[in-house]
């Protein structure tokens, strides 16, 4: 006989056969993840034949995607020596999905060296350790809730995680106001209801009285209905209960999604003969697990809700800040924009709190046609940089007024921005002795002229634009990166330099204006990130394959070169000029008020030809008369040079106090126009053709002053501008009952759509537009 703890040697068995016999999946592993053992359960588990999987990866197994990150964890902590164990998605050959609960642990060599990773695996919720199991499930829903903000994916994890392996069909109820509409409907094997049976997404439910799910929010309390063919309950409606009689529904549960003790609806799992089961019930362990489940999914519900409601309010707060949806009809030019704010991304666990962000564009009309460009970008994200944004296209709008060069233009809206956020001490926190700074903000302005097709900008440290001529893509180039705007902050030294430059555009050139997040932390496939040069090549790649097509074709094509989603918000605008020209009327006149006659001719023979109506050629023509006669008596009515009486002091004996001793000297008269005597054009200012008699006496008059009037067509309306060379810009005055003049500029005032004066380089411009009626 032998002693106790000794095998018969009739009972001795092989390991192999040991290990076949096992209700446990066993597979062994070599040190670089390898598959080299599989028993027969782990065949049947994870539904292989063979020995196919053999010296193939770990992974072969059919984890699931999302838990690749957890099998190489698993890895790299037992082949250290440590115990892991977890729970994995696997997907079988079949197409099924199957939940398994591992346990990990290291295959040691007689030497104590760790040779490998042997693993045990069970099915999930299928097993001795049931109740364990089922933990790892509400661990998983736990993961699966914290890897996303937005309602939707929230939604969509937890139904994935319950269908299949915890119920055949799971329905997530919402209210919207007081009504419950239906926000899920998952169901086994992609199976989806017939329609006109049980409520589709999206569509209202109403839950009769005595039912579970309204007895569920009834108590505020799971309810489980252990066996459904001994209990029969009213279906919300007639084909709905035939069609879950019909589908076998044998158990069910339904769970009150209750956070802060509000209701936000209700949650139901179902069993059916949708799959086979080997216990088709649910029992009170599975009531209370979905109880603890739909309290994590009720407060995940609620952050997702509070989300969407504070991410609709960013955008809509953004929306209303930045252009329309539409570009407005500019003459010369094709406009498309589009904005999108990031999406939250998985691998950010909570995502982004707020996707707004401070990138902004805008497109100005300024004077005479003219336009205004401008793309930004606020440096950080959240409701600040986009508020900061909004202040900043204000401003910027009321400075473009001034019809400034885009250089002066920067440089008056960085002084606004390095005073727009006074520093203060922060009022909590361990940094209450920093210092709030103004934000960083990148942008150019543009300033573009369809008639002449010359484009001026200025550049605060933002990224050329792409530029497209003839179907080549290239880069704006920038001479001048120049600093961003707040760079210089309040009380340091220094200047930040914007500089003038200036290009002319060829016919059907096309701009394409971007905010880097078009660029930046693109993911890729192998998880790690483009780099800007990748990104930037892939957008002109992209860019170049629709170049001759729309403004819309080449912002959807500048969108979506670089995939992946994106980790900031983008701007993109883009801007193709005119293939032909637009018409335009330019004539110098002599400041003479007989010719403001002459001018009202050109205008009127000019306007005739355009083919304008009478009545708007005669408005026009009048405003031209009332805009000429105001610079032609500006022009003529130099004032009278200042004669200042010289006196000079000869040399010799002086008095006390320094005065000459001696008689007075004569008096003479020193004028401006020139010395009394000597030759009459020394020192003098114009030419001798400008002189008249008067020059005779040592006088000069001044040269002919000039006047340019230049008439422009757009689609649209017409402008007018008269330049000349006196650098005071008019204003409207009151005129008195019986004065005779001073109603010039109020009539311009009240007939004209819009009317200004600019300043020029060697003088001014006055303008004004008028709507053009089609004939």
């Amino acid at each position: 006989m032998n002693e106790w703890g000794e095998a018969p040697d009739e009972a001795y068995l092989p390991p192999e056969t040991v290990l076949s016999q096992m209700e446990m999946a066993v597979i062994v592993c070599d040190r670089f993840s390898n598959v080299i053992y599989g028993n027969s359960f782990a065949r049947q588990l994870f539904g292989f034949g063979g020995d196919e999987i053999i010296g193939h990866s770990v992974l072969s197994l059919g984890i699931a995607e999302e838990d690749h990150e957890q099998a190489t964890e698993l890895a790299r902590h037992v082949l250290k020596g440590g115990v892991w164990e977890g729970t994995f998605c696997n997907l079988r050959s079949d197409g099924t999905t199957v939940y398994t609960r591992a346990h990990a642990v290291p295959l040691r060599h007689p030497s104590g060296a760790v040779d490998g990773v042997v693993i045990f695996a069970r099915e999930a919720l299928r097993s001795n350790q049931r109740e364990q199991d089922r933990y790892g499930l509400l661990e998983r829903i736990g993961e699966r809730l914290a890897g996303s903000l937005e309602l939707e994916s929230t939604l969509r994890r937890v139904a994935d995680t319950l269908v299949p392996q915890f119920a055949d069909h799971c329905f997530i109820d919402l209210y919207s106001g007081d009504r419950l509409h239906r926000r899920v409907s998952r169901h086994a094997g992609d199976w989806t209801p017939p329609p006109g049976t049980w409520a589709e997404v999206g569509e209202p439910v109403s839950y009769p009285s005595g039912h579970p799910s309204a007895k569920a929010m009834d108590r505020r309390d799971a309810v489980l209905v252990e066996d459904m063919i001994q209990h029969r309950y009213t279906a919300p409606g007639e084909p709905s209960q035939r069609f879950g009689d019909e589908m076998g529904i044998t158990s069910l549960i339904s769970a009150p999604l209750l956070v802060r003790g509000e209701l936000l609806g209700v949650m139901s799992l179902a069993l059916s003969n949708l799959s086979k089961r080997p216990d088709p019930h649910y029992d009170g362990f599975d009531r209370d697990l979905l109880g603890a489940i739909a309290s994590r999914v009720a407060l995940a519900v609620d952050n997702a809700l509070l989300f969407e409601e504070e991410r609709d309010t960013a955008l809509a707060f953004q929306k209303h800040l930045l252009p329309g949806d539409r570009p407005p009809p500019l003459d010369g030019l094709q406009i498309a924009w589009r904005y999108e704010p990031a999406r939250p991304l998985e691998s950010h666990g909570h995502g982004i709190q707020t996707q707004v962000g401070g990138d902004w564009y805008d497109v100005i009309p300024l004077s005479a046609g003219r336009v205004g460009l401008v793309i930004g970008d606020v440096e950080g994200r959240g409701a600040r940089a986009a508020a900061v944004m909004g202040q900043l296209r204000a401003a910027l709008r009321a400075f473009a007024q001034d019809d400034k060069p885009p250089a002066d233009i920067l440089r008056k809206l960085d002084e606004w921005v390095r005073t727009m956020t006074r520093p203060e001490r922060m009022r909590s926190g361990w940094n209450s002795d920093d210092l709030v700074r103004p934000p960083l903000v990148s942008c150019t302005y543009f300033v573009y002229d369809a008639w002449s097709r010359v484009l001026e900008f200025a550049n605060a440290g933002h990224d050329p634009p792409l530029l497209i001529v003839d179907g080549e893509v290239g880069e704006l180039p920038f001479e001048s990166e120049g600093g961003m705007l707040g760079l210089r902050a309040p009380g340091m030294g220094g200047e930040i330099l914007f500089n003038e430059e200036t290009t002319e555009l060829k016919p059907g050139s096309t701009l394409v204006l971007y905010t880097d997040g078009l660029m930046d932390r693109r993911p890729r496939d192998d998880g790690e990130y483009y780099t800007r040069e990748e990104s930037r090549e892939m957008v002109r790649t992209a860019v170049a394959k629709v170049a001759r097509g729309g403004v819309e074709a080449i912002a959807n094509a500048a969108y979506d070169a670089v995939p992946g989603d994106i980790d900031d918000d983008v701007a993109i605008v883009v801007i193709r000029t005119a293939g032909e020209e637009l018409a335009v009327e330019e004539r110098t006149f002599t400041a003479e008020p007989i010719m403001v006659s002459e001018a009202r001719r050109m205008a009127a023979d000019t306007f005739a030809g355009w083919g304008m109506l009478d009545e708007q050629a005669e408005l026009a023509c009048l405003l031209v008369s009332e805009v000429v006669t105001n610079v032609v008596l500006h022009a003529t009515a130099t004032p009278t040079p200042r004669r200042e009486m010289a006196v000079p002091v000869p040399a010799g004996p002086r008095g006390r106090g320094g005065e000459p001793l001696g008689a007075p000297p004569p008096v003479q008269f020193n004028t401006d126009f020139g010395a009394l005597d000597g030759d009459p054009f020394e020192g003098g200012a114009f030419d001798e053709d400008d002189w008249n008699l008067g020059a005779k006496l040592g006088r000069r008059e001044p040269p002919t002053k000039e006047f340019r009037l230049r008439l422009r067509r757009g689609n649209d309306a017409i402008w007018v501008e008269v330049f000349d060379s006196d650098m005071r810009l008019p204003r409207i005055r009151s005129a008195g009952e019986t004065d005779e003049g001073g109603r010039g500029l109020y009539l311009v005032d009240q007939l004209a759509t819009r009317w200004g004066a600019r300043p020029t380089a060697d003088g001014k411009a006055v303008w004004f537009e008028l709507p053009l009626t089609p004939p």
